[in-house]
């Protein structure tokens, strides 16, 4: 059961909240952080979170809904709208039920979510760095640092890059935070992030840099409980409705 505002808001008025929280302005060059469905004149009776959008969240959304969600429905220039294929079918089901849909992805991660995924979660002392969050702690084996991330996050398996034994430097990314590692020059350091894919952990190895792959969905999957605590702040009751990794193991 969505929670219901207590009078029913603009888009645009929610728009301005979000972005005083978090500004829209942050978000990388490549990104599509915004309003992605709907129009800032338009009316809407309750408040959802989601890390993205998928086919039972659209069914499931009940009308006059703005949808939040941390990863864009529209990333690349859309040359048609075939309504029987992903993204058309979800936008044609939100348009459907009047609701809309503002995206907070690399702002929210430059401002929320990298710092709470580090320190709340992972338990590290870090500072800002860019995108990253940044910590030197005392050398510590890789190994060592892998297993804490695993039992951190309760995984049974952890995939690392090893470079080097020991470790003085971590650099933490949310979601796919390789492409990072090029910004990385300090010795004896390690990325924690994920999506780590067979050429970055090749090139990162040659130089010097190991990683740590905490697994897309495991480290943004707090987006909705942050988001919601920052909006219960300004009087705004938001639903969080559930979204699960993709993957499934043997």
């Amino acid at each position: 059961m969505l929670e219901t505002l207590a009078t029913p808001m603009q888009v645009g008025e929610i728009y301005a909240i979000l972005d005083e929280l978090s500004p829209f302005s942050l978000q990388a060059s490549w990104d599509n952080s915004g309003l992605n469905v709907g129009s800032m004149g338009q009316e809407v009776e309750s408040i959802a979170l989601a890390l993205e959008l998928d086919s039972t969240i659209a069914q499931n959304l009940k009308p006059n809904t703005l949808l939040i969600t941390h990863h864009p429905l529209i990333f690349s220039a859309l040359k048609s709208l075939d309504t029987a294929s992903y993204p058309a079918s979800l936008i044609a089901t939100l348009l459907q039920k009047n609701c809309a849909l503002i995206a907070m992805h690399t702002n929210f991660d430059h401002t929320h979510l990298n710092a709470y995924f580090a320190q709340e979660i992972l338990g590290f002392a870090t500072t800002e760095q860019g995108i990253a969050q940044h910590c030197q702690i005392a050398p510590t084996p890789l190994l060592e640092l892998a297993k804490t991330c695993k039992e951190s996050l309760s995984l049974e398996h952890i995939r690392f890059v090893q470079a080097r034994e020991s470790i003085e430097h971590i650099y933490i990314v949310c979601g796919s935070g390789a492409s990072y590692a090029r910004e990385i020059t300090t010795p004896n350091s390690c990325l924690i992030c994920g999506d780590i894919k067979y050429h970055d952990a090749m090139i990162g190895k040659s130089n010097g840099l190991s990683f740590i792959d905490v697994e897309h969905y495991t480290s943004e999957k707090h987006f909705a409980k942050i988001l919601q605590s920052l909006l219960q702040i300004k009087n705004l009751g938001a639903t969080i409705l559930p979204n699960f990794s993709p993957f499934s193991y043997l």
